[in-house]
């Protein structure tokens, strides 16, 4: 049986439901209360030493009425060069975004995915902004980057230990 992934609100508590499930009721209790809702699912990640930790985040948007995530942190030992580590980012947001985006069909809730890279070309990780736009669009997903990637480039970011 394959581990399930751990997810975690912002102030630290335990989501003891599968994410789906977790997802599916806040969507259900969004419609109920009459709120327009967004959902943006970014990564973001941080080398220390030889181990390379990633977060992976659900933003919800409630039109009006502030917003909210959930957040997945994993890490990885394997040595990445800068543009292999953001298609991984891009690869962990898409897996998430893939998960659920039925959800957010059935539900009629726009999600975007973001990707933590920068459109100048002046920067590294702008290496892998047409394989990431690519690879997101080609999935059927909104593709947002810097400095539109707020889930992956603020909200993640806050999120990698």
């Amino acid at each position: 049986m394959e581990k399930r992934k751990q997810w975690r609100r912002l102030n630290g508590s335990i989501v003891e439901a599968a994410i789906e499930d977790e997802v599916r009721n806040v969507l259900l209790q969004a419609q109920e209360q009459g709120h327009a809702m967004k959902v943006c699912i970014g990564t973001d990640s941080q080398v220390k030493g030889g181990i390379t930790e990633f977060a992976t985040v659900i933003v919800f948007l409630r039109k009006g009425k502030g917003g909210f995530m959930y957040i997945h942190n994993e890490t990885s030992q394997r040595k990445m060069a800068i543009k292999e580590r953001m298609l991984e980012e891009v690869t962990k947001s898409i897996e998430i975004a893939y998960e659920l985006c039925s959800l957010f069909t059935a539900f009629n809730v726009d999600m975007e995915v973001h990707a933590d890279i920068n459109t100048s070309p002046g920067f590294k990780s702008n290496d892998a902004l047409k394989e990431a736009m690519g690879y997101i669009m080609g999935m059927g997903f909104v593709f947002r980057a810097k400095p539109h990637a707020f889930a992956s480039t603020n909200c993640a970011d806050k999120a990698v230990h």
